[in-house]
């Protein structure tokens, strides 16, 4: 199965993750792996804005705005400094060009209209500024804890390179990114767990199985442009908001 359907996958989505975060602690964005990407453009990017971060945000928390669907993750991040409020990405409640830096870890892939998404982000950017975002790559790689966690979708690399150019981005550079357990047998029996037992599936996860991902991440390395995705199953892609054409001088 290469697509989850159906028109209550906010409300799915929006169930499993408030459960999920009402269990969980808040982790600082600086104990991530993409936290020296971050670092590196947070001096030239002050209005920041992040996309679904749940308790794992990935940009600095105090001063940044943020829009998610569970009230737990929101009610912690204001209490943290954040700006946060709950919303959907498909219809974003800020100006035309109001943001220098936008981050999307692992969301855009959760909802249908993911078109409508990235043309949403598009309008909020600033000419020039940033897009950090995290997509699962190939529908060939679909298994059960994509459709427990809430996905749509996998990409087609193809695919997800014309999506950004529609929408007016420039792709700059990107690496292979994912915190998902490679062995296929504990993902299944994590998998049992979160269809059976979800309170102490959730317990484990949050106690646990992430503190220990968190704990083995591997740096992050960059490639110019799209790197070879044949064997990677999630990607992190920085983009440039293109700069409107000028207008012919007459």
């Amino acid at each position: 199965m290469a697509q989850r359907l159906g028109t209550s996958i906010t409300a799915k989505n929006r169930d499993f993750y408030d459960g999920l975060w009402s269990r969980a602690r808040l982790k600082r964005p600086e104990r991530f792996n993409t936290w020296p990407l971050i670092s590196a453009l947070l001096p030239s990017t002050p209005a920041r804005l992040e996309l679904g971060p749940g308790l794992h945000p990935r940009l600095p928390i105090r001063g940044t705005h943020f829009i998610d669907l569970s009230a737990h993750a929101i009610h912690k991040l204001n209490a943290h400094g954040g700006i946060a409020e709950f919303g959907e990405m498909a219809t974003l409640p800020f100006r035309d060009g109001e943001f220098d830096l936008v981050a999307a870890f692992d969301v855009i892939e959760h909802v249908e209209d993911d078109r409508r998404v990235f043309m949403e982000i598009g309008r909020i950017l600033k000419q020039g500024g940033t897009l950090v975002c995290s997509v699962p790559l190939h529908a060939a790689f679909w298994t059960d804890f994509d459709d427990i966690v809430g996905h749509v979708r996998r990409y087609d690399p193809g695919k997800l390179l014309a999506l950004f150019s529609e929408f007016g981005f420039i792709l700059e550079k990107t690496a292979g990114f994912g915190m998902k357990p490679s062995n296929s047998w504990i993902v299944k029996k994590g998998m049992w767990w979160l269809a059976n037992r979800p309170a102490m599936a959730m317990w484990w996860f949050n106690w646990v199985f992430r503190p220990l991902g968190i704990f083995f991440q591997k740096p992050l390395h960059f490639t110019q442009g799209l790197i070879d995705t044949a064997d990677i199953q999630d990607l992190v892609l920085v983009c440039r908001r293109a700069p409107e054409p000028c207008a012919a001088v007459r």
